[in-house]
Order: C-alpha cells, then structure tokens, then sequence
C-alpha cells in the first residue's frame, strides 16, 4: 500500500483555449448601448448600432475585428487584435481606434471557461487607476453578447458601461 503523501495525483488535461473565439468569425449586426458617464453615478445610456467584422488569423489562434458604428456625433472605427498564447493558454485582446490611432495599453488578458469569456486590464480613467473587465457571454452560432465594466474600488464592486448585442448576417449564396 502507498502512503497517501506519496500516491500519484491524477492531473486533469491543461484545456486548449486556442478556438474559443471562433464563434465570433463572419459578418454581424451589433447594438450597443453605452453609459453616458461611466464611474459618476449616472444611470443615462445612449443606444447606436453598427457592423463587425470578425477574421480568423493563423488557423485560428489570432483574429481581428473590424467595428463600424454611426453615431450621432461622428463614426467609431474600432480593431480589436486578438492573439492566443499556447503557453499561458490566454487571449491578449488588443484594441485600437481610429480616433488615437494607437494599439491602447495595456492589453486585456483573459480566457474562456463554462461559457463564456472574461478578460481583465489595469488602466487609467480620468486620472484615476481602475481595472476593466470584458465578458462575452450568451453565445450561440447566431448570437452573442460582449460587456465592458469598470472598477474604481480594485474589483470589489463593478459597474457596466457598454454593451453590445451581436447578430450574425446572413450571407447571400
């Protein structure tokens, strides 16, 4: 008989995440709705719609996205270059605008587990340091649903400021 301490530990298999996001590949409508004025305590939120696009890089272990929307005081360009890290078994989302012109800093890393995906960054926000959190959830083939939250208080509490309903296109044959 082995000795507990020395009985073999049966390890689980390290989950390959480098697919997760290709539900999101393909052309799709997306309704957003965004706080008016995140971390101040008001409850004012603007609707505007718009398209993504959404190509899978590198048999799938990077992608990037196209986001278009008209909104009533100009248009919001934005990339969103995703990149898979076999080693930590993470995504690295980097975002960019047209409006900076820049790949923002730092970028969200995260993964996917039961579901749905949750990222996280360190950033500023109006001088203040506050951690952001994306999640993407309710996803189908069909649909999906992606959440930006900030956190003035370190993660204790939370507060969601934009959100976007996405519905795939159909692509004429």
């Amino acid at each position: 008989m082995i000795a507990p301490e020395f009985a073999p530990t049966v390890l689980a298999p390290l989950r390959d995440g480098s697919h997760d996001f290709d539900f999101l590949h393909g052309r799709w409508r997306v309704h957003h709705w965004r706080l008016c004025h995140p971390l101040s305590g008001s409850s004012e939120w603007y609707e505007f719609d718009g398209t993504a696009v959404e190509r899978p890089l590198w048999d799938g272990h990077a992608n990037f996205e196209e986001l278009d929307a008209r909104l009533s005081d100009g248009r919001l360009c934005g990339r969103a270059l995703r990149l898979y890290s076999p080693s930590s078994r993470q995504w690295a989302i980097h975002r960019s605008t047209a409006h900076n012109g820049t790949l923002d800093h730092p970028m969200m890393i995260g993964d996917f587990r039961n579901g749905y995906g949750e990222f996280y960054s360190q950033e500023r926000f109006e001088e203040c340091s506050i951690r952001v959190r994306f999640y993407w959830t309710c996803i189908t083939r069909e649909k999906c649903r992606w959440e930006q939250a900030y956190s003035a208080d370190g993660g204790t509490t939370w507060e969601t400021n934009w959100i976007m309903s996405f519905t795939r296109m159909t692509t004429r044959r």
